[in-house]
């Protein structure tokens, strides 16, 4: 999370900052862009943070069951979503995070990155990108 922060809070600040910059400097078109960018890059930090990270978001998931056959996601809103077809596993080379993707009992693809530390200890994660790994 101390990562994101870095990246996206010094971001959107210097794009802010130009932004109001060349807005009252007479360059409203560029003050407008850097604005939307600005824009843009809190709120993909912000679902990024508060979703992946910090899993405080309502579609965020907060457990995961795995079977040979699906992948049953509990979300933060009470929701199941279940995976039935089409899962792909993707590791990164880090081995800090894995995403999954997939498609649920109505036919909607869903993505999912889940990282070192969400769902327990080390050995918890290692465990379950193990299972996962039938899924490459």
């Amino acid at each position: 999370m101390a990562w994101d922060l870095l990246l996206y809070v010094p971001t959107v600040l210097a794009l802010g900052s130009f932004g109001l910059k060349l807005w009252y400097g007479g360059q409203q078109s560029w003050g407008y862009l850097l604005f939307f960018m600005a824009c843009f890059f809190f709120i993909a930090g912000a679902n990024r943070i508060l979703g992946g990270r910090l899993m405080v978001l309502p579609n965020a998931p907060v457990s995961m069951d795995v079977s040979k056959k699906r992948v049953l996601l509990q979300l933060r809103n009470g929701n199941k979503i279940e995976l039935v077809k089409d899962l792909r596993f993707f590791s990164d080379y880090a081995g800090k995070s894995f995403g999954l993707t997939g498609l649920d009992l109505s036919g909607r693809k869903r993505q999912y990155v889940f990282h070192r530390g969400q769902f327990g200890g080390e050995t918890g994660f290692n465990d379950l990108k193990s299972i996962l790994s039938v899924y490459r």
